[in-house]
């Protein structure tokens, strides 16, 4: 054995010509370096290679390297989980048309902060202000980069310094850690806690009233349930405080749940009929499009938080605001149903996912069609299911072929559950259906 047995640098790159093609040379000499560091750390160990590797294996060594590093972390997944807004796989997946309106406005320049008709600068708060207030009935509109952010806005803008009241019952912790009092001394409010978990009465809100309180808060329970005996105003008893109420309504919708089968989601356009100032709630979740944060309110305070300097560090992009506009035609067009992918899934007739799934177990030649459930996810409905079915694949190690599934070329994300890997074809867009059927071939063999 002997380390002058290995190739130099330039050596293995005179003959990586289809490398240096595919990577660029700068990449691949730093492939190759570390390739040779690793196979001479392998031969000077006690326990290491005999004989120097191949160029041919070492090569093959810095491709593998090479194609690690390119590989994209983020990249498109089929979601077979029955999850419809499932947080960890991005949510909503967006419709055509916003699809289409992002890669229009990303191609060229735009009139992100330009005024066509003075030529001049103008303003990005006006894109989609005038489709949302339309939609909700609202004053005042303004879009930032998602709802986390919207709550921090509009409590540093309208509240730093005072006091903001909260019901103890709605003092929550939602993904990441994201909790409501942390969120009010970030943004300098002042947390006061009115009622009890169970029970708040607006007798609780009345008795903390005085100089020192500028708004009251109400935040949706997003991912949980309290239950049993239990009590909490309406946003109507809310409002007759006497002062300012935000809504902070989670996800939010424009479209009723509860033609669906599902219970009632709060929509944005009852928070403005029963009067709270301003309204806060997600782009990507039951609305079906783009992360952002929505915020409607009067035009008084929705000028305040405009102004806040913090309104520029959480302001959302042009992509955000041409795939928010399309969603929001959607609505205004009556086409939600058909054309936004996560209303789509919500509406899908059962007997429209049986013939999927026995579509699926033709082809495959394999599994059982089983009664399941799917969940909408996403912090929205807590504890609301739709009846769905699903293929149920027998395997001999569940948990591994799910694990093979995700590691294919085109991963696929499956449940497992009593003992078998469950697909849900209400989750699965039809146009992906040949790869999910390709992949479930190949593993299977």
């Amino acid at each position: 054995m002997s380390l002058r047995d290995l190739p130099s640098v330039d050596k293995l790159l005179a003959q990586a010509d289809d490398l240096i093609t595919e990577f660029g040379r700068p990449l691949t000499t730093d492939a190759i370096r570390e390739t040779l560091d690793r196979a001479r750390a392998k031969m000077l160990h006690p326990n290491g290679e005999a004989a120097a590797p191949s160029v041919t294996d070492l090569l093959a060594d810095a491709r593998a390297q090479m194609a690690a590093i390119t590989t994209p972390t983020l990249r498109p997944v089929i979601n077979a989980s029955g999850v419809i807004l499932h947080t960890n796989l991005g949510r909503a997946p967006l419709s055509k048309a916003a699809i289409a309106a992002m890669e229009t406005v990303a191609r060229s320049y735009s009139t992100l902060e330009y005024d066509l008709t003075k030529g001049e600068r103008g303003s990005r708060a006006v894109h989609a202000e005038q489709l949302l207030t339309r939609l909700t009935g609202a004053e005042a509109a303004l879009v930032v980069n998602n709802c986390a952010s919207a709550l921090v806005l509009i409590l540093s803008a309208l509240a730093k310094g005072e006091g903001v009241l909260v019901s103890r019952g709605q003092l929550v912790e939602i993904g990441g850690g994201f909790r409501v009092p942390d969120v009010m001394k970030q943004s300098g409010a002042k947390l006061i806690e009115v009622g009890t978990t169970n029970r708040t009465r607006i007798d609780d809100y009345r008795a903390a009233l005085d100089d020192r309180v500028a708004l009251a808060l109400r935040a949706h329970h997003s991912n949980f349930k309290i239950v049993g005996f239990t009590e909490e105003p309406t946003l109507e008893e809310m409002c007759s405080l006497g002062l300012p109420v935000v809504d902070d309504l989670g996800s939010g919708a424009l479209l009723d749940t509860a033609q669906f089968g599902l219970a009632h989601e709060p929509m944005a356009q009852e928070s403005v009929r029963d009067g709270a100032s301003v309204i806060a709630f997600s782009g990507d979740k039951l609305l079906g499009g783009p992360q952002a944060g929505l915020l409607l309110g009067r035009k008084e305070l929705m000028a305040k938080i405009k102004k806040h300097p913090l309104a520029r560090a959480v302001r959302a992009d042009k992509l955000c605001l041409a795939a928010l506009t399309a969603t929001l035609l959607h609505y205004l067009r009556d086409e939600a149903e058909r054309e936004i992918p996560v209303w789509r899934m919500i509406a899908m007739p059962l007997a429209v996912i049986e013939q999927r799934a026995l579509r699926w177990k033709n082809a495959l030649g394999a599994g059982e069609i089983t009664d399941g459930e799917s969940t909408v996810g996403g912090g929205s409905l807590p504890g609301e299911t739709l009846p769905t079915k699903l293929l149920a694949l027998s395997v001999k190690s569940p948990n591994a072929f799910a694990a093979k599934l995700r590691a294919l070329p085109a991963p696929i994300i499956a449940r497992v559950g009593e003992g078998q890997v469950l697909l849900d074809p209400r989750t699965v867009a039809v146009e992906e259906e040949a790869d999910l059927l390709e992949g479930l071939r190949v593993t299977l063999k």
